[in-house]
């Protein structure tokens, strides 16, 4: 082939505008790309990313045509280094524009992009320019060092306008992607307080007498703290969304019991005082100032529906163990088009995330959730003297209780069981965030989430509000209860069998007329905390006792309900019974009135206790007799005298969330509203009546 044919071709080639086109794309796409691999999260980069998935998809099928055009034309070559570094670069090619289809599908119709096809997609990137740039340079270099003939100085010009049109239009795309990030115009935020906002706890301290804050100090719009729903419809999070749906923490302020009550706290000691309940019920109300005065509502809309929202856990930065909902809540960057209406906005804010997801794992994936510290900031409650007016009284406290207890063993994760082990167990997952080796037990790649059902002690609430899914959660929180739910990663730190166990110790056997004494034995086997725990003047767990002859005769019992379903008088039960400065029974929840306690009883964590019961064994019955007398005062029958008779006796430990004299004065007696009532566990002995 001759020279000036070649040199004619060369110089065609360098002004080919196919290649003016593949050479601006590729160089948007990498600078683009290179962008967004080194620079911060922002809207500019965001859009970057767009833009970028745009021109890729656009270049593509023009990238693939010139590649086998120029192979083509330049087949006849010898080979020598830039042949070679001219093969390499059509495989880093393909391989980065492959990449770069996969990451658009999964971005826009999976649950996550590939973290391979990511590196893929990277490593191809930087080899390309390794390789691509000597390739493309050299000969330029080459060409214009020989540039004395005049063929040569019109192929050097060539590869200058060839140079100058490529950046021209390498700009120009680069400046539509900061045009469209100027014209952006993000969800507008009122992070302002109302204007009439009551600050009579003082205006350093605007969500007191909660202990929780922002990290500004001020308030956050509520819009910027839910939307929790998004995170199950972007079909990344659908199972922990699911299991969120039904949870304690989702209807933490839909609980009709914590409505009411917070109602009659306004009326009683000022809507401002509820924000004390705000920070752990309900902290999008507290935290975008809703529970303020002449507010009807005190819960947002918002905050109704979700309580403690995906967001206003996930966004916690800081917190500390003194409780009372002591945490720092941040007010995360939201990707482009996140928090706008509409189908399109919800699909491109979800294909940025999945696409660009450093920032949203950065925002809302910590190691802080993993610590009972965490769970502290709520699970641990005082009253002071901002709330009853006299002074500091210690409530319900699940992570001191934990921290003192068998389970904790501080810096042996192999004995300790942490809050999140109970009741967060591992769940066989396809969630993104599925695996975690931060964990002593687990890898990145187990297959597993942690439930985010909570799964807790609360039967009740799920069914009341009618929660899709209630009927499930209400089954699987009557098992936990019970202890029948497996959890395999602690199933070697604790004893099977149920949470609490009670066990009868009776005699083996009685004559007619004799005492009876019996006994039962209750232990905290696998709670991780006091059982029970909670507000012990709500909950009520009691045992049940009761004794019949072999005909089903009841001798003796203790513990029944009666038909108003209150517990009867004389029962054995776990509860406690605060008391005002005055003395009287707290028995409404009326906390802000707490200044201590008159009653209390409850079981540390491997601890027991024992109820004990005396009754009189029936009298028997003379042969011949026709009908006796009543031989003991709790019955008007007796053991015939020719036969060996029996006593059985069955206990039962008993459990509800909601004291029945609560609901009747919440709701009134004629709503017929009454707390289910879950039998934990229970043990049956028998006793030979001898004569």
């Amino acid at each position: 082939m001759s020279d000036n044919f070649t040199k004619h071709s060369s110089e065609k080639e360098w002004l080919h505008k196919l290649l003016l086109f593949v050479s601006a794309f590729l160089a948007f796409e990498t600078l683009s790309g290179l962008s967004i691999y080194f620079l911060p999260f922002s809207v500019n980069n965001q859009v970057m990313v767009l833009l970028h998935t745009v021109g890729g998809l656009i270049f593509t099928l023009p990238f693939l045509f010139y590649l086998g055009r120029h192979l083509m034309v330049y087949n006849w070559r010898k080979f020598d280094h830039f042949k070679l570094t001219g093969y390499v670069s059509m495989v880093l090619g393909l391989a980065l524009s492959v990449s770069g289809l996969v990451l658009t599908w999964q971005a826009a119709f999976q649950p996550k992009i590939s973290e391979a096809w990511d590196l893929v997609h990277v490593v191809s990137t930087f080899a390309l320019i390794v390789f691509l740039l000597p390739h493309t340079v050299m000969p330029m270099v080459r060409n214009y060092q020989a540039r004395s003939s005049g063929v040569m100085q019109s192929i050097v010009n060539a590869q200058k306008k060839y140079v100058s049109n490529t950046a021209l239009v390498s700009v120009i795309l680069l400046a539509a992607i900061f045009l469209a990030g100027y014209s952006y115009e993000p969800e507008a935020l009122n992070n302002e307080f109302p204007e009439d906002y009551n600050l009579s706890y003082g205006g350093d301290k605007p969500f007191a007498p909660s202990l929780a804050t922002t990290s500004t100090g001020g308030a956050f719009d509520a819009k910027s703290m839910s939307g929790s729903e998004g995170c199950g419809t972007s079909g990344c999070h659908q199972e922990i969304y699911d299991e969120w749906q039904v949870s304690a923490h989702r209807w933490s302020a839909m609980d009709v019991g914590f409505q009411k009550v917070q109602a009659v706290m306004a009326q009683q000691n000022g809507p401002e005082s509820t924000r004390y309940c705000g920070g752990c019920h309900d902290p999008i109300s507290l935290f975008s100032g809703t529970k303020n005065i002449f507010v009807e509502d005190l819960t947002n809309l918002s905050g109704y529906q979700e309580g403690v929202s995906c967001i206003s856990c996930h966004a916690i930065k800081e917190t500390d163990i003194k409780g009372n909902a002591n945490y720092v809540m941040t007010q995360p960057d939201r990707y482009l088009f996140e928090m706008k209406e509409g189908n399109s906005a919800k699909f491109i804010s979800d294909f940025l995330i999945r696409a660009y997801p450093e920032k949203h794992i950065e925002t809302f994936q910590h190691t802080l959730f993993k610590s009972p510290e965490f769970c502290a900031a709520c699970h641990k409650q005082f009253i002071d003297e901002e709330i009853n007016k006299v002074g500091w009284v210690q409530l319900q406290n699940q992570f001191d209780n934990w921290r003192k207890s068998r389970w904790n063993h501080p810096g042996d994760p192999a004995q300790t069981v942490e809050c999140r082990e109970c009741h967060m167990p591992l769940v066989d997952s396809r969630d993104p965030s599925a695996g975690d080796e931060s964990d002593y037990n687990r890898t990145s790649n187990d297959g597993k989430h942690r439930s985010h059902r909570f799964l807790a002690a609360n039967q009740y609430m799920p069914a009341a509000l009618g929660l899709p899914g209630a009927d499930e959660q209400v089954e699987l929180t009557k098992k936990w209860l019970r202890g029948e739910l497996e959890i395999p990663e602690i199933a070697h730190k604790w004893k099977a069998g149920p949470a609490v166990p009670i066990e009868l110790v009776v005699p083996e056997s009685v004559k007619p007329g004799e005492k009876v004494n019996i006994q039962t034995l209750i232990t905290n086997n696998k709670v991780g905390h006091e059982f029970p725990t909670g507000p012990l003047d709500i909950i009520q767990a009691w045992v049940e006792v009761e004794v019949t002859d072999q005909d089903g005769n009841v001798i003796f019992s203790s513990g029944k309900q009666d038909e108003g379903h209150f517990i009867e008088p004389g029962a054995f039960i776990f509860k406690a019974e605060p008391v005002d400065q005055y003395g009287n029974l707290i028995d409404k929840h009326n906390l802000w009135e707490m200044v201590g306690v008159r009653y209390r009883r409850s079981m540390f964590p491997g601890f027991s206790d024992k109820a004990e019961y005396a009754f009189s064994c029936p009298g028997s019955l003379e042969k011949g007799e026709v009908k006796a007398k009543p031989a003991v005062p709790q019955t008007d029958f007796a053991f015939d005298a020719n036969k060996t008779g029996e006593l059985h006796v069955s206990a039962k430990l008993l459990y509800r969330k909601f004291d029945q004299f609560l609901l009747n004065f919440l709701f009134g007696a004629e709503s017929g509203l009454t707390a289910p009532v879950t039998v934990m566990s229970e043990d049956k002995k028998t006793i030979k009546v001898k004569s």
